[in-house]
């Protein structure tokens, strides 16, 4: 974690939040509970910041300062409304092509498909704040600068993200091992959203309930399934060969 983009104690996380600092995430020493500890607890509850509770170990090489028990992570961007840049994509007269990405937590990851998606014309990123990887210095030096010139956005729930996109006449696809339809038959040349798993599970089962189409690329080796922001690029590439 680079030390610009982070702050430790808990007094300083406080007034970061109230604030209105961009904090990613909040790591917390497991078993603190001073009363300044309960009153960070109360303002990160307020401000809905992602959180979680760690041994003193991982926060001792967060940071050699004294943390009191607390390190937060400060995103380097500003994260966008989702239901605005909807509108404003769509009143641009726009072909709206965005990226869903559902709970991706590796770092270097995030920072690959984010390079990917501003470079095959994506709209949008969408993010869930739980379990979803951070925006840090891998995030950004692997993004190659990216990450400063698109639109990510962090919602509370993907499925949430899902009905208003669907809403707005976006079609919604995921992709998955879990169907016997191809990418290369699925019509990409309309308003859609890609939606990409996780790296160890995939998209989640109760997220592709709810999609309006499931794809998966053909694999011919003996591995069944390839690293996510490879998969990412092909999906992304396939859409940029129908709206060519």
């Amino acid at each position: 974690m680079e030390k610009e983009h982070q702050i430790f104690g808990i007094r300083a996380i406080i007034e970061a939040i109230q604030a209105g600092a961009t904090v990613d995430k909040v790591y917390i020493q497991k078993e603190a509970s001073s009363e300044l500890m309960k009153d960070l607890m109360k303002v990160m509850k307020r401000g809905n910041i992602n959180f979680s509770y760690v041994p003193v170990e991982k926060l001792n090489r967060l940071t050699p300062n004294n943390h009191q028990g607390a390190v937060a992570t400060i995103s380097p961007i500003s994260f966008f409304d989702l239901e605005s840049l909807i509108e404003s994509v769509l009143e641009n007269g726009k072909n709206p092509l965005f990226l869903i990405l559902d709970q991706i937590s590796d770092a270097r990851n995030f920072g690959a498909i984010i390079r990917t998606a501003e470079c095959t014309g994506v709209n949008g990123i969408i993010v869930q704040k739980a379990g979803s990887a951070p925006v840090n210095g891998d995030t950004v030096k692997t993004s190659a600068g990216a990450v400063f010139n698109i639109p990510i956005c962090k919602v509370e729930h993907i499925k949430d993200a899902i009905f208003l996109l669907q809403a707005s006449g976006i079609k919604t696809v995921a992709a998955t091992e879990k169907t016997d339809q191809n990418i290369y038959d699925i019509n990409l040349n309309e308003p859609v959203a890609i939606i990409m798993g996780s790296e160890d599970r995939g998209v989640n089962p109760s997220v592709l309930k709810i999609v309006d189409e499931k794809a998966k690329l053909p694999m011919f080796g003996t591995i069944g399934s390839l690293n996510v922001s490879v998969a990412c690029g092909a999906f992304l590439y396939e859409a940029v060969r129908q709206r060519s």
